[in-house]
């Protein structure tokens, strides 16, 4: 009786591994499908890992990247747009955009009325928060394109989505990302500080 019951323990411990087997394959193929290898995210201003032009950040006009994109998904039904940086100590979101209808293509310079703003981490309001580090140095900002199976369902007002909140709501509908990442290099004002000071966006818009 004792040797039966070893037999059907080994028995279903030799099924529960090949189960997770199968589960960790069928997740890796689940990647593999959503990485969308052919949907890509451009901008005319700036290359793939290139420098971010002033223009584009707080020592500049703060306005926004133009942006472009191809290849997406079938099934897209909506595009959400992220945009962060990776500090030491957290990570950094200065834009982002939900509910981008399925049709749209591209976003131009100054964006406005496609889609809807979240807030960003900078200043806590909507609208987008050009980068303006507080030290000089190269540091990387990642711009992430989403394309989704339905609009993400979102329970707070706009200016309470923050980056975690989307990213929680987009979570079963991701059918594929494409990113650009740009670089900004700031430099040492004469007096040692760091060249201007980030413009104060209008309350309830943002930069």
């Amino acid at each position: 009786m004792k040797r039966l019951t070893i037999l059907a323990l080994g028995w279903m411990l030799v099924l529960s591994l090949q189960g997770g087997a199968a589960l960790a394959q069928s997740e890796k193929g689940a990647e593999k499908k959503s990485s969308a290898p052919d949907f890509v995210l451009k901008s005319p201003a700036v290359e793939n890992d290139g420098q971010l032009p002033v223009d584009y950040t707080g020592d500049g006009t703060s306005s926004t990247l133009p942006l472009e994109w191809s290849g997406a998904p079938a099934g897209t039904k909506s595009f959400a747009l992220i945009m962060h940086h990776i500090a030491p100590d957290k990570t950094k979101w200065y834009w982002i955009i939900y509910d981008i209808p399925p049709g749209v293509k591209n976003l131009p310079k100054n964006v406005k009325g496609v889609g809807i703003m979240g807030n960003n981490s900078v200043n806590g309001r909507m609208g987008y928060a050009p980068p303006h580090s507080k030290g000089p140095g190269p540091k990387t900002y990642i711009l992430t394109l989403y394309a989704l199976s339905a609009p993400p369902k979102i329970k707070v007002k706009p200016a309470e989505v923050n980056r975690e909140v989307l990213l929680s709501a987009m979570k079963r509908l991701i059918l594929g990302t494409a990113r650009l990442s740009v670089v900004y290099t700031r430099f040492p004002a004469p007096d040692g500080g760091t060249e201007g000071e980030p413009p104060a966006p209008p309350q309830g818009e943002g930069r």
